[in-house]
């Protein structure tokens, strides 16, 4: 027997399922366009109040507190907002800028890398990537192969725990603290090896060596028998958008290999930095402190 209607999607909350019917059906393309308005609408004033209640929206924005209502459960079904226990009032959540992230798989940040890291892979003949924060993780967006055929657990659109990668470190270690803290709460601390730091304190204590020297370890607490050493990309608004990163086995890590690593690393994040529009001055300066 035929049906009579369409099923709603399995993905999209009840209170959009009409805004999606209409797009697909293309009969009321109009209100599809208001609806998202609307939503955009809510989240830029969610964002600019950093707490809000829904008369407070209703009034700031002219819309009915039915509407403001209905579309800030969406957005609270979706993870996007959450509501204060206390207060009954709505914030964004950390999904946003997680959201954001996803745009650096653009090709302009990949193509100024490159360059670099070829050239660093060049010179060491190690494996050099170029992860991104993606939510409670990291994510690979370039890689470059290591000579040797180091085999690792790593490729582009790979995800890769935030607490064990030296990338990870580097991302955390230039947010705010109340926002690396906040990261941490949804991440599941899984110890890939003995090494690997077991709770978002051991990672938050460390996070402030990393940002004074520059640049964050992996001391085989992803890998056994691997270490990395990453450090920042800064976008032209001084922000960490990126980490880059040299991983190499650990029979293979003198300290002047160390510090030359570090060295090159260095050199190539503020060269990419400052193709994508950066200038040194823009964020902290971090203390010129020697790999030890």
């Amino acid at each position: 027997m035929a049906a009579t209607g369409k099923q709603q999607r399995k993905d999209v909350p009840a209170t959009l399922a009409h805004d999606t019917d209409s797009v697909e059906c293309g009969s009321d393309k109009g209100e599809s366009a208001s609806s998202i308005g609307r939503v955009f609408a809510i989240l830029g004033a969610i964002g600019d109040s950093g707490q809000i209640g829904i008369s407070e929206l209703s009034q700031r924005l002219g819309m009915s507190k039915t509407t403001v209502h209905r579309v800030v459960q969406t957005l609270k079904a979706l993870g996007y907002v959450t509501q204060e226990v206390e207060t009954e009032r709505y914030r964004l959540t950390i999904r946003l800028f997680a959201l954001g992230a996803k745009a650096l798989e653009s090709v302009d940040l990949v193509r100024e890398a490159d360059v670099e890291m070829r050239r660093i892979g060049q010179l060491t003949r190690e494996a050099v990537h170029l992860g991104a924060f993606d939510e409670d993780a990291i994510i690979y967006i370039h890689k470059i192969d290591a000579d040797y055929g180091l085999r690792m657990q790593s490729r582009i659109g790979r995800r890769n725990p935030l607490h064990s990668t030296a990338i990870g470190k580097v991302l955390l270690a230039w947010m705010e603290p109340a926002d690396a803290r906040e990261v941490l709460s949804h991440v599941e601390f899984r110890k890939s090896t003995q090494k690997t730091l077991s709770s978002a304190e051991a990672v938050l204590s460390i996070l402030p060596r990393v940002r004074e020297q520059g640049y964050g370890e992996d001391n085989e607490e992803q890998e056994e028998g691997l270490q990395c050493i990453a450090v920042p990309v800064f976008d032209r608004f001084g922000r960490v958008i990126a980490g880059l990163s040299i991983s190499f086995p650990t029979m293979r890590c003198g300290a002047d290999t160390k510090s030359h690593y570090v060295a090159l690393l260095r050199e190539s994040g503020l060269a990419i930095s400052t193709r994508l529009g950066y200038r040194e001055a823009a964020a902290p300066q971090h203390a010129a402190a020697e790999p030890g």
